[in-house]
């Protein structure tokens, strides 16, 4: 009998699913919220454009650098125990980031903020593994792909909204909001969340420091360079690249000899060698957020720079993305259970064909008919992009046992968030390429689309090989078998 297997689901479930995607939902948003108030930001606290931007990379970057760390915790230690005291933090760490009074405060605020968002985001996917089994996974997962397709998207929209509103102080409320959300959050989750009794180890056998320090450098060492790139640091910290790969290869040495000692690891390399499915659903993942990401930072600079729109208006003119991927993440949740890898394949389909659209028709286009030549593509595009989030995470983690199912989401989004910090660090490169080669704005855009397109159909490829490696896939939730380097759990 599968592990994951339960005689009586939970009657809240559904309850904490929303509560959690809540949660979920507010630190996503703050990835791509904050863009549009860095002007305001820079005015009101009198800071350098260098600060400003760390007010974005700085949260970023540690909110990927604690992802593993913080569904390790939940593994351990229960899950719903670590999402209370990481949304704590988080709404903690809003309010300070909001009552800044210099660039040096809200850059530590945004830097405590990613951790804290870091370490409550690994809790939904496991949460979801751990009270959805079947059919409902795919619901639930789709219902979180939603939850991440409208918090990239809808984030220029609602900062434009919330400046607008509140004028100077502006910026502050784009902080300011996640205090009555979170605290609402909070006590809906203390009642509606289930205990889960952790596993009964010593805490020191729970936690794999040395990995955990390994991992993170790793991580560091990819992320720091990406995150600057906008500031010379490709250039100046590209040493940090091989100097990753070499910390990488440490932690995966010292992850093998953890479990020839019986111990748990930080991340099981049995994850992606053994657990079917999971290595070739975090590679298609990372590899579609190289476009997906990196896409709308190109189109905030083409709008706004290009055409000179307000940060409201280029957020509107994005819009049909979001809602097309809104609508098709639940239908698609529903529909991995039965067709299974099929789903992402239609979706990497159509996002090819809408963003390559979009690259095709803005060069010819009027300017002043822009905005309605591309919201067709734009849609068609978020349809395909609602079919790939849930379905690939739901395919990803089904063979992964509950006992790993924080650590093994987590792992899943730091592929993620390293593919979102390349995808926008190429995109941005490459519009900025086309537009200094004197072709000018549009030009810039159609190239960095391609780049989109290009990233999406080598994502699109993997998925072809799956699909014809495991022809008739469909949702099992199994535990991954037992091999030479022991069980999972």
């Amino acid at each position: 009998m599968d592990e994951t297997a339960v005689s009586t689901p939970d009657p809240r479930r559904w309850r904490a699913l929303a509560v959690t995607l809540t949660a979920g939902f507010m630190s996503l948003l703050d990835v791509s919220i904050v863009n549009v108030a860095l002007p305001s930001i820079q005015d009101g606290l009198d800071a350098t454009v260098a600060g400003t931007q760390w007010v974005v990379s700085g949260y970023a970057l540690t909110f990927g650098l604690v992802l593993v760390t913080g569904g390790r915790l939940g593994d351990a230690f229960g899950r719903r125990r670590m999402f209370l005291v990481a949304l704590s933090a988080f709404v903690v760490t809003s309010g300070i980031a909001g009552a800044s009074s210099s660039e040096g405060m809200l850059i530590a605020a945004r830097l405590a903020q990613g951790i804290a968002a870091g370490m409550l985001t690994p809790q939904n996917t496991g949460l979801i593994q751990e009270l959805f089994h079947g059919a409902e996974r795919g619901r639930a997962f789709g219902m979180f792909g939603a939850t991440v397709g409208l918090s990239t998207a809808v984030g220029p929209v609602l900062g434009g909204l919330i400046i607008a509103g509140f004028g100077d102080d502006g910026w502050r409320w784009v902080f300011y909001v996640n205090l009555p959300i979170g605290l609402l959050a909070l006590a809906l989750a203390a009642r509606w969340v289930p205990k889960r009794d952790p596993a009964r180890r010593a805490a020191s056998a729970q936690l794999d420091l040395p990995g955990m320090a390994l991992l993170g450098l790793a991580v560091l060492g990819v992320l720091l360079p990406l995150v600057q790139s906008e500031h010379g640091g490709l250039t100046t910290l590209w040493w940090m690249f091989p100097l990753a790969v070499c910390v990488a290869w440490l932690f995966v040495t010292w992850e093998r000899a953890v479990v020839r000692r019986g111990r748990m690891p930080l991340l099981h390399p049995r994850l992606y060698t053994s657990t079917p499915g999971y290595a070739v659903g975090a590679t298609i993942g990372a590899t579609y957020f190289c476009g997906f990401a990196g896409m709308w930072l190109v189109f905030a600079m083409f709008f706004q720079q290009g055409l000179g729109y307000s940060p409201l208006e280029s957020g509107l003119l994005v819009t049909p993305f979001a809602l097309g991927s809104a609508v098709s993440s639940a239908l698609a949740g529903r529909a991995v259970a039965r067709w299974g890898r099929r789903v992402t394949i239609t979706g990497l389909g159509l996002v090819v064909v809408g963003i390559g659209l979009v690259a095709v028709l803005v060069p010819f286009v009027p300017e002043d008919a822009i905005g309605y030549a591309v919201a067709a593509p734009l849609l068609l595009g978020g349809i395909g992009g609602g079919m790939v989030i849930s379905p690939n995470t739901t395919l990803t983690l089904d063979r992964v046992p509950t006992t790993m199912a924080g650590v093994a989401g987590a792992a899943l989004q730091t592929g993620q968030r390293l593919g979102t910090a390349l995808g926008v660090a190429v995109l941005g490169a490459v519009f900025h390429a086309g537009v200094a080669e004197g072709e000018g704005y549009r030009a810039g855009l159609a190239m960095a689309m391609l780049c989109t397109v290009g990233f999406t159909f080598v994502a699109l490829t993997l998925a072809l090989l799956d699909a014809r490696r495991h022809p008739r896939r469909s949702l099992a939730g199994q535990q991954a078998p037992v091999g030479r380097e022991g069980p999972l759990t």
